[in-house]
């Protein structure tokens, strides 16, 4: 059983594997909710980024790091394109830039859960990467089983780029769906 556990372990902390996506993304899930969710004050969820935010000044820059150290820093070691990475950075801007507001910027990092956002975003992008990834790897043995040529439809550049933690560049043709689902999702600040 012991061994079992070990290749599972070995698998995991390899980059590049569904099993390592799945870890960063469980990660991340579990520290935006620490940060935006922890507690519940008639019917309004908030986490320690409200309660550290109340502090003036130092609140405000100690959350801005917690959420960029503890969310945005894990979730790029999914190897995230730089557009993902802008996205979430802009989450953690508004997220500060309201903090410096008083009292009101407080009520807007509860309501606004900048962290959880990123989750979503990472969650959506993981989601469908692993999709491509399985698409493609499907092609690729059905034109094995064939007997077709394996360069056919599919290039060696697009195998590699969908690839779990290979990381995409926005090409419009696989992420245009997901860049304008998030633009949606991401309004409403939770699931």
């Amino acid at each position: 059983m012991q061994r079992g556990n070990s290749v599972a372990k070995s698998a995991m902390s390899h980059l590049g594997s569904p099993l390592a996506d799945a870890k960063i993304l469980k990660a991340v899930q579990r520290r935006a909710r620490f940060l935006d969710k922890s507690f519940n004050f008639c019917g309004l969820r908030f986490g320690w980024t409200f309660i550290i935010g109340i502090v003036p000044g130092a609140g405000d820059v100690a959350c801005a790091t917690l959420n960029y150290v503890l969310v945005v820093r894990k979730a790029r070691e999914a190897d995230l394109p730089p557009w993902l990475t802008g996205k979430m950075l802009f989450n953690n801007a508004v997220s500060a830039l309201s903090g410096l507001v008083p009292a009101v910027g407080d009520v807007v990092i509860a309501v606004y859960k900048a962290n959880s956002r990123n989750a979503i975003l990472l969650e959506e992008f993981l989601r469908i990467r692993g999709e491509e990834y399985l698409k493609l790897q499907a092609e690729k043995e059905e034109e094995e089983r064939s007997g077709r040529a394996v360069a056919s439809v599919v290039s060696q550049s697009d195998i590699e780029q969908v690839k779990p933690g290979a990381g995409m560049k926005e090409t419009g043709r696989s992420f245009s769906s997901f860049v304008s689902r998030t633009g949606k999702q991401g309004d409403n600040g939770s699931r």
